[in-house]
Formats: C-alpha cells, sequence, structure tokens
C-alpha cells in the first residue's frame, strides 16, 4: 500500500498515486471473502470513479484548478483505506476489533468515496475545469456579457459544494458581491446556481459564519424579482427560514423576516405559513423582535391575512392586539404595515370587527391619522381600516362624535392627495354628523365640488357629491355655498350636457340638495348662473332626480313655460 500522502505533493502526481491505488483495489474487491455485498456496491463506485478520473485528465487545465489541491489528497487516503480493508476482507484471520467494528469502517469509507465522487463529478459538470484559474476568477464587470456571468455563476456553486469552509466563505463573499452589485443578476444566479444547496447552508449545523452569508444571500436573492422568488420557495426555503426567525440569533433574524415578507408577497405562496407551522413564529417576531424584524413579520402578516386558511389561525394565536401595539409603538413602516393588516382584517367579518374594536383598535387609529409625522401611504391604510370598521354602529358612533376626527377629514379632504379625498369624503357621507360638526368643515366644501369635476373616476365624483348633499344637510353651508360664486359656476357648468366628463347624477344631487328647505338664496343665485337651461335638458333626458330639481328651481311653474321662454 503507498504511503499517506499530504496536498504538497503536486496534482499530477496525486493523479498517478490514486490511479495505481485505485487499480489494485478494483483487483482486490474481486478476491474478497467477507462482506462480499458491500464490495460490490463499492466495485461499482470504483468504476465510476475511475471513469471520471479519465475523463478529469483529459482536461487541459485541470491541474490548475486549486479545489482539486484538497479533493485529490482526501480522495487517496479514502482509497488507501479501502484497499487496507479489502485485504482484511480477502484474509481468512479475523477482524481486528471484530467484525461489527469492521463493518463500520468499511460503510464509513465507502460514504467518503462516495461524496468524492460526486464533488468530482460536479467539478466536471460544471465546466470550470476547461478554464485557466478558473478558480480565482476576477468579479465580472458591469460590461460583461451572460455567457461569462453564468461561467462565474458555475465557479462559485462548485465552490460552494465541493470546497472546504474557506473556499465555501469566499465563494459566499463573491456571491453577495454579485447580488449587492446588480439585483437583476438575482435570476441568472437562481437559474444557473444550485439553490437547494444555498439552502442547506441555512441549516444549525453549518458554521456560523457560512450560515449568516447564506442567509444574507437568500434574503437578497427573495427581495430582487418573482423569479429568485418561486425558485427559492419550489426548493422548500420557508421553512428554513421559519426556524431562523424563531431561534435565530438578531442579525439572522432580521434577514430571515425580510426574506419571509417577500416570499409571502405571492399569494400562490400564502397558504405554506400555516403548512409550516409558521402563524406564531410570526405573531411573536412582531411581539419581541426588533424594529427591523417586527417591521417585516408585520408585513409578513399583512400578506397573508386575506388567505382564509389563515385568518383563524390568526386571530386564535392573539395577532389583533399584536398588530394594535405596532401602530402606536412601531416604525413608520411597521405602523403602515399594521394599518394596512387591520384594513384588511376588518373587512374580512363581524367576527374581526369586533375584535379589533375590543381592543381598542379604532382609537389607536384615530390617532394615529391625526399624527402629523404620519405619511400619506399611512394614513391611506389608516382611512380604510377606518371605513371598514364604521360598518359597526358602536364605531360609527365613536367616530360621528368625535370633533376633531370630523375636522381631520376636512382637512384630508382640502390638502390630501385624491386617494385621501376620496376615502376621507366616503366617510364624511356615510357618518352620522352633527350639525355643528358639519358646520365646522364648511370649508371643505370647494374641494368636494372640485372632486365632482374630476373625469378620472367616478367613484371620485361619487364620493363628493354625496359628501356634499350631506353637509348641505345645514342652512349655514348652503348659503356658504351659494355665495361661492366660483363653486357654484362649477355646479352648473357640471349640469351642462354638452359637459360630457360628467355623470349628470351627481350634480343634480348636489343642485337638489341647494334647494331643498329653507335654501337661503340658493335658487336665486341658481337661476342668475343659467342653472334652469340645463336642468330642464336634463330632465328630457330623464336623469335621474333632474324633474325634482327642475320643479324646485322653477318653483313648480309649468315647465313649458321656461320652454317657450328659452324657444323665443
Amino acid at each position: 500500500m503507498h504511503p499517506t500522502t499530504t496536498t504538497s505533493e503536486p496534482p499530477q502526481t496525486l493523479l498517478d498515486l490514486i490511479t495505481d491505488v485505485l487499480s489494485l483495489l478494483l483487483l482486490s474487491t474481486v478476491t474478497v471473502q467477507s462482506f462480499v455485498g458491500r464490495w460490490q456496491v463499492l466495485r461499482t463506485k470504483l468504476t465510476s470513479l475511475q471513469s471520471s478520473l479519465s475523463s478529469l485528465s483529459e482536461s487541459p487545465l485541470w491541474s490548475q484548478n486549486p479545489l482539486l489541491h484538497t479533493l485529490l489528497p482526501s480522495l487517496l487516503s479514502t482509497l488507501q483505506r479501502l484497499l487496507s480493508l479489502s485485504h482484511q476482507s480477502s484474509s481468512t484471520s479475523s477482524f481486528p476489533g471484530g467484525k461489527l467494528l469492521f463493518q463500520s469502517d468499511l460503510d464509513i469509507a465507502s460514504s467518503s468515496l462516495s461524496n468524492h465522487i460526486h464533488d468530482l463529478d460536479l467539478l466536471l459538470r460544471s465546466g470550470v475545469l476547461h478554464q485557466s484559474n478558473a478558480i480565482v476568477l476576477s468579479h465580472p464587470g458591469p460590461a460583461s456579457d451572460k455567457e461569462e456571468l453564468v461561467f462565474f455563476i458555475h465557479d462559485l456553486f462548485t465552490r460552494l459544494q465541493v470546497g472546504g469552509v474557506e473556499f465555501k466563505r469566499k465563494a459566499l463573499e463573491s456571491l453577495l458581491q454579485i447580488l449587492n452589485a446588480d439585483q437583476k443578476s438575482a435570476s441568472l444566479v437562481a437559474k444557473e446556481g444550485n439553490v437547494g444547496y444555498l439552502i442547506n447552508l441555512l441549516d444549525f449545523n453549518n458554521q456560523p459564519l457560512i450560515r449568516e452569508q447564506a442567509v444574507s444571500a437568500v434574503s437578497i436573492l427573495a427581495s430582487s424579482n418573482d423569479e429568485s422568488r418561486k425558485i427559492l420557495f419550489e426548493e422548500g426555503v420557508l421553512g428554513q427560514l421559519l426556524r431562523i426567525l424563531e431561534t435565530g440569533s438578531m442579525p439572522l433574524k432580521e434577514k430571515a423576516a425580510i426574506a419571509i415578507e417577500a416570499i409571502t408577497g405571492d399569494p400562490d405562496n400564502g397558504w405554506a405559513i400555516s403548512a409550516y407551522g409558521g402563524v406564531s413564529v410570526l405573531i411573536e417576531a412582531c411581539r419581541c423582535g426588533s424594529q427591523v424584524t417586527q417591521t417585516h413579520a408585520v408585513g409578513a402578516i399583512r400578506n397573508v391575512a386575506g388567505v382564509e386558511d389563515i385568518k383563524m389561525a390568526l386571530a386564535e394565536e392573539g395577532v389583533v392586539p399584536v398588530i394594535i401595539s405596532l401602530l402606536v409603538s412601531g416604525t413608520s413602516a411597521a405602523q403602515e404595515k399594521a394599518a394596512n393588516c387591520i384594513a384588511i382584517l376588518a373587512s374580512s367579518g363581524e367576527y374581526f370587527r369586533d375584535l379589533i374594536i375590543q381592543e381598542k383598535g379604532l382609537q389607536s387609529l384615530m390617532y394615529l391619522i391625526q399624527d402629523l409625522s404620519s405619511s400619506d401611504t399611512i394614513i391611506e391604510h389608516v382611512l380604510h381600516a377606518i371605513s371598514s370598521l364604521s360598518v359597526s354602529d358602536s364605531s360609527a358612533q365613536i367616530l360621528s362624535s368625535s370633533t376633531a376626527f370630523i375636522i381631520h377629514l376636512g382637512e384630508l379632504i382640502k390638502h390630501g392627495n385624491t386617494i385621501l379625498q376620496q376615502i376621507s369624503a366616503s366617510l364624511l357621507a356615510n357618518l352620522s354628523i352633527s350639525a355643528g360638526n358639519k358646520r365646522a368643515i364648511s370649508s371643505c366644501m370647494c374641494s368636494l365640488v372640485e372632486l365632482m369635476e374630476s373625469p378620472k373616476s367616478v367613484g371620485l365624483q361619487e364620493a363628493g357629491a354625496l359628501a356634499l348633499v350631506s353637509l348641505l344637510t345645514v342652512r349655514w353651508n348652503k348659503k356658504e355655498l351659494a355665495r361661492d360664486e366660483k363653486s357654484l359656476m362649477k355646479l352648473v357648468q357640471m349640469l351642462d350636457p354638452k359637459y360630457e366628463f360628467i355623470a349628470k347624477k351627481f350634480p343634480v344631487m348636489v343642485v337638489d340638495a341647494l334647494l331643498s328647505g329653507r335654501n337661503g338664496g340658493c335658487r336665486k343665485r341658481l337661476l342668475a348662473a343659467g342653472a334652469c337651461q340645463h336642468l330642464q335638458k336634463l330632465a328630457e333626458m330623464e336623469v335621474a332626480g333632474a324633474k325634482k330639481a327642475l320643479q324646485r328651481l322653477s318653483g313648480n311653474r309649468l315647465k313649458s313655460m321656461f320652454s317657450r321662454t328659452w324657444r323665443e
């Protein structure tokens, strides 16, 4: 048997020694007398190894690859061990240490051989042996073509799977460098690299630094695009990430939470949170995690809150008070996602609305909407949540009686973006607001008229009209709107059948509201502005409410009189 060889030997020398020992070992497997079945299996592996070594020697640049500087000595050591064991199996003498120990030694050596064959085949398939100094390729620059990047990715994943700890660490550093420099390369990494092996590196049994780098790479891949997320999910990454979120260190939990939120952003993946037992893990992360972890964990909950099978599990695990606490104490991003989550749950039915109201969620939402530091996006989600909760009589009563809240809705109608204006107007229209509060926000009426002019959305026009109709039940507001010549002229213009951008039923509703009851001079001003002619035409077109508004405007005179006068 050859003496044990170290990595100091040149690669060609190592290959020659391996070839010699392999030849002896193949012959020896024919003459064994014990454990014959195991040796037959080993002979098949050795034959496969012989073929791989032949392919290796045919690669002109194989000796320049540093991975082989560690693989070949290890392979030689395993073959030498097997040759020694084959001699014992060929002998009639008893086994030193007994048969059980010998069998164990043989199984261990056979397993090592399988690993070496796998690594060698991986090197051959990767193509890295066909390029000089493949293992120390420079990082592809911005001008590199796809072929160069693909080759570099193959090299990275070869190092990950074949190399030792140092090779793995450097390969992961290069992988992170690629992903951080250009996230567009994530799809290529996911398709060309062995993502399944990368996910295996998330296991707790791996070295901490290797594991941390792997989690970082997975987090970036998950956050990059739909394609890389899909590949990660199909390889089973969600279970590993949830385990890290539950028991990992704080930095690992943060990266895992980022990845989980990204993956659950795909509606087709949400169900798996329940399958992996992740509901309680996410809620606990919201309760006790760092600010980063909380922000992304509540984002993941938001993503799955609409999944029917998960809703009840969320409620049973106590998600509502945890999310409401983030409304009060979370980061701005966490508040936004928590408000969105509450809006989703509140729209799910009475059960969730009652839970949110019991936990004082409505009060927290009302406080947040009046916080000057809240962004438009937060306010939008808060308004959606409040709107869903307002279906409840008790919530509607609280909202209607809050002067501060009503005034803030008026300010949002005046100064908010169109989404905030529409939701605020809809809330105003649906709440039973006191006359005093309606008068307090009379200054937003001109903004409501402008909403009615919007050609973009019928919903926006309707919200503006219904809110105006509600405010115009107060005589003071009628007088105020009638005095606003600009707004009054806009209303009359909207009645014109030639003005096609506006659904005519909405300005008709508002004019009718202006004319109802004691109208404070509104009738005279509308007549002077020419509303009568437009209403006559709309009545002939049978627009809903036009005939009634015309009768009020004309003082119940015969419409024919107006028609004759206008014709003349």
